[in-house]
């Protein structure tokens, strides 16, 4: 049990859970935040990982690199580059353990409510854990998101006609069945995004054959699984050297190949044309099943580990077939083309449900309040919400570097707040009514298109959604925390 105050469950911070943004909220706190600070981790499930912890699907990876989605202060020791998910997961455990984050987790305690208490100062929380008959309090100073931006419990509930008569399997990636055997079974993938495009070439391996169905393609890009410039940096340097130093080539890599296909999309166009082509076989056309309608970048790349998706099509036991579902039925997939599938398993990858902060109820004083209808201050605190942070990552890069520019801005806070002996902090905007709303998450994924009914509002200025790592990092560390907050 993490330790705490004098009280019982009662902590100067509860960040909610330990996944990839909890641990590293966690480690920015007890070693760059006051002294004698309490924090504890409510977890929900039994185990350290988050998202890693939930996705068992076949091929579960990265889609970002590894060497900026790990942790700055843990670096990725290895040359891969693109990570399965089982290692990621032990990686965030090691993480934890040596730095004794893993003594603050208390697991299997689930938040179902979060009231901020002005007479008490304080976030009383209501946690359901084994054991206990009925939901227990909790109480802490400030409470930290950090949960993500998708749902554990519920997938995305996408409209495909007749799927409800379909007599063979059909199974969401998100919960997948860890003892399911597809070994010679038609599989009919049912998306585009990057979980059908990790999906395909792990299991093409022995399913009798497999097929990406999809209403039209996204962007798919072959990259190495190991780094040649990682293996070099670490033959070269001393390995604390190395790893800095691969972690910033990589980050600079990010950077530059985002601002190249949004200023000048023509170009990125004709290049992942290019290599496409070169790794499709002859039978199989760009055009339709590999031409986006839409420039690159906005929707997320999905990355090809050594190119396997495309050498899965080579291999004459995966195609992608680009068509709209007319309807299924008890043996068939029947398309709006006339031709039809006869899978014995479908499986859905047709995206997430959004939801921020893990479903929980929040109010002040007993009132709730819609988190969509709030500006968020520095993409960190919700406006008029009291010692409230959420830690929120990138969508053009790694979710671990938005998610750290956000603890290492509340840990500035609170030095800030020690200093001045204030206990409160609370996001004020004079008026929103002149304020241009922008969305938290601009791509026009298909799962994204409800987050703006989910999330936060973006303004401008310091009500601005996250943007750009360097600049978001440098806000930070040396920015400007005073204007639109108020210290009580």
């Amino acid at each position: 049990m993490a330790p705490q105050s004098e009280e019982p469950n009662t902590f100067d911070v509860i960040i909610i859970g330990a996944g990839i943004s909890g641990i590293n909220a966690a480690y920015r706190l007890q070693t760059e935040g006051p002294p004698d600070l309490t924090y504890a981790i409510l977890e929900g499930r039994d185990s350290i990982g988050g998202t890693w912890d939930l996705f068992k699907y076949p091929g579960i990876r990265s889609d970002s690199d590894i060497f900026t989605f790990g942790f700055p202060w843990s670096p990725w020791k290895h040359d891969q580059s693109l990570a399965p998910g089982d290692k990621i997961k032990d990686y965030m455990i090691e993480s934890a353990r040596s730095t004794g984050i893993d003594h603050h987790i208390c697991y299997k305690h689930s938040v179902s409510e979060a009231n901020w208490s002005s007479k008490e100062r304080r976030w009383q929380l209501q946690v359901t854990r084994p054991g206990d008959e009925k939901p227990v309090t909790f109480r802490s100073r400030f409470l930290l998101l950090g949960t993500g931006y998708y749902d554990y419990q519920t997938p995305l509930q996408t409209v495909i006609p007749g799927i409800e008569k379909f007599q063979g399997k059909v199974i969401h990636p998100q919960f997948w069945p860890e003892d399911y055997d597809y070994t010679n079974k038609e599989v009919v993938i049912i998306g585009s995004g990057a979980t059908a495009v990790t999906i395909l070439p792990s299991m093409s391996d022995k399913a009798k054959r497999v097929t990406m169905l999809q209403r039209s393609p996204g962007y798919i890009f072959p990259l190495p699984s190991s780094s040649f410039f990682t293996r070099l940096l670490l033959t070269v340097f001393p390995a604390s050297i190395a790893l800095f130093l691969n972690r910033l080539l990589w980050l600079v890599r990010s950077y530059l190949t985002n601002v190249f296909c949004k200023s000048c999309p023509g170009l990125a166009k004709k290049l992942i044309k290019y290599v496409t082509i070169k790794n499709l076989p002859p039978d199989v056309s760009w055009d339709p099943h590999f031409k986006p309608r839409y420039n690159p970048w906005e929707q997320r790349f999905c990355a090809s580990q050594d190119g396997d998706f495309f050498a899965a099509i080579r291999s004459g036991k995966a195609n992608v077939v680009t068509d709209k579902i007319k309807t299924i039925t008890e043996k068939s997939i029947e398309l709006e083309s006339g031709a039809s599938l006869h899978p014995d398993l479908i499986v859905t990858a047709t995206g997430l449900k959004v939801r921020f902060g893990g479903g929980i109820k929040f109010s002040v004083d007993d009132v709730p309040f819609n988190v969509a209808d709030k500006f968020a201050w520095k993409t960190v605190m919700l406006q008029d919400v009291p010692n409230l942070l959420f830690m929120f990552g990138y969508e053009n890069a790694s979710w671990t570097l938005g998610a750290d520019v956000s603890a290492r801005l509340f840990v500035r806070i609170l030095k800030k707040m020690t200093q001045s002996k204030t206990s409160v902090v609370v996001p004020r905007l004079s008026s929103s009514s002149g304020m241009p709303v922008k969305p938290m998450m601009s791509l026009s994924s298909t799962y994204l298109k409800t987050a703006s009914s989910v999330f936060p509002k973006g303004g401008t200025g310091l009500w601005s959604p996250k943007s750009n790592y360097f600049a978001d990092m440098a806000g930070a560390r040396w920015g400007d925390i005073s204007t639109g907050l108020e210290y009580l």
